[in-house]
């Protein structure tokens, strides 16, 4: 009974992370972040692998979900500082590779009121960048800092519970009789 309560969290957590990431991804999409969006993607993947290893009994899956989870912390780690402005230049091109584009959620969250030049005349591939930007109920820093925050917490959980899952697999990985198969009790 003990297993199959810690694969059901896995499983759990694993998609409330393709959810989350999904959403994360479309609005990296709409403000064209490069870098979050491939990793992004690979995330999405490892997930994945993270949900088929714990459905299946597959343990190779279940370690590259876990050791992606580690660094999964490290990179929305970075993101919670370049936002924050805490050792890192938020208006540099790390996260754009050098598109000059910008979160979504800058001129677009919830009651902001962006106002721009009236002159424009260069030619933006991602749509100019307002002068200033008021009445936002969240700022856009936090907006992102919030989704990293959420991040962690779920590749926590679904680290941690791998680990735990991991365990029991090894634990019970005799379980093959050479006649009938596997054991009917791995069968949740």
């Amino acid at each position: 009974m003990g297993l199959c309560t810690r694969r059901h969290f896995v499983l759990t957590i694993c998609i409330l992370q393709l959810i989350s990431t999904v959403e994360r991804q479309v609005f990296d999409f709409l403000g064209t972040l490069w870098g979050p969006i491939l990793a992004n993607f690979f995330q999405i993947i490892f997930v994945i692998f993270g949900f088929f290893g714990t459905h299946q009994f597959r343990p190779k899956y279940v370690i590259a979900y876990s050791v992606w989870s580690a660094l999964w912390i490290g990179w929305n780690i970075f993101i919670i500082c370049f936002y924050l402005n805490i050792g890192v230049d938020k208006n540099g091109s790390s996260l754009n590779f050098g598109t000059g584009c910008v979160s979504w959620w800058e001129v677009n969250g919830f009651g902001c009121r962006p106002v721009y030049t009236t002159n424009i005349t260069e030619d933006f591939s991602c749509g100019p960048r307002p002068e200033s930007v008021s009445g936002c109920v969240l700022t856009y820093e936090y907006i992102e800092v919030l989704h990293a925050a959420i991040q962690i917490i779920f590749a926590v959980l679904g680290g941690s519970g791998a680990i735990h899952v991991l365990r029991i697999f090894v634990e019970e990985d005799d379980s093959f009789d050479f006649i009938g198969g596997f054991d009917s009790q791995m069968v949740c």
